[in-house]
């Protein structure tokens, strides 16, 4: 048998929220409305996470993480937070929590990250953006860009449908899924247009 989550008392659960087994979600951790998160994650201290996400299997999830609306998160992704892991300091004395500053990953609104990712906080993953199974992202990720890779690249543009988009031009694509357009302003900036 499967063991049950464990929800610390603390944590505030929206209203139709999944929690599944083997689950821990720590202290004063905050899930949004209509949220699942599968069998045996890990959700920090502190960390938010938005409504409407799928939270996969095995993800870990370190606090000061941010979860923004509707993001997926694959199976055993890790959202990291500490840029010089070690147990101890360099006097050799154990490590506590006083001897580092935690290092936030935030997940903008609609980004996917692919299975197995791994995020190095701190960095910042935009809006509908998608990061490539077995990624591991070191730097921010623009709106809508999908990344792939160790260190993770970008290799295109991806639309809100999820699809790889077309590029019609270099500063117009368009979505082969719902043929929404999709403009690349002079800033390096993708914004979409529907038909």
């Amino acid at each position: 048998m499967l063991p049950a989550p464990s929800i610390h008392p603390t944590a505030v659960l929206g209203a139709n929220v999944k929690v599944w087994a083997g689950t821990q979600v720590r202290e004063h951790a905050s899930i949004g409305d209509g949220t699942s998160v599968g069998q045996f994650c890990y959700v920090g201290p502190g960390v938010i996470i938005g409504r409407n996400c799928s939270i996969q299997n095995q993800a870990q999830i370190y606090e000061p993480a941010v979860i923004h609306d509707s993001v997926f998160i694959g199976p055993s992704v890790v959202l990291t937070n500490d840029l010089n892991p070690r147990a101890v300091n360099g006097t050799g004395s154990r490590k506590t929590p006083t001897d580092w500053t935690a290092a936030s990953a935030e997940i903008a609104q609609g980004a996917s990250i692919g299975a197995g990712v791994i995020c190095v906080g701190p960095v910042k993953i935009g809006e509908w953006a998608m990061v490539a199974a077995g990624a591991v992202v070191t730097i921010d990720v623009a709106n809508y860009s999908l990344v792939a890779g160790v260190p993770a690249r970008q290799i295109g543009w991806v639309g809100q449908a999820g699809y790889k988009l077309t590029e019609l031009n270099p500063s117009t694509f368009i979505c082969p899924n719902t043929g929404t357009y999709y403009f690349l302003d002079k800033s390096g900036s993708l914004t979409s247009v529907s038909r």
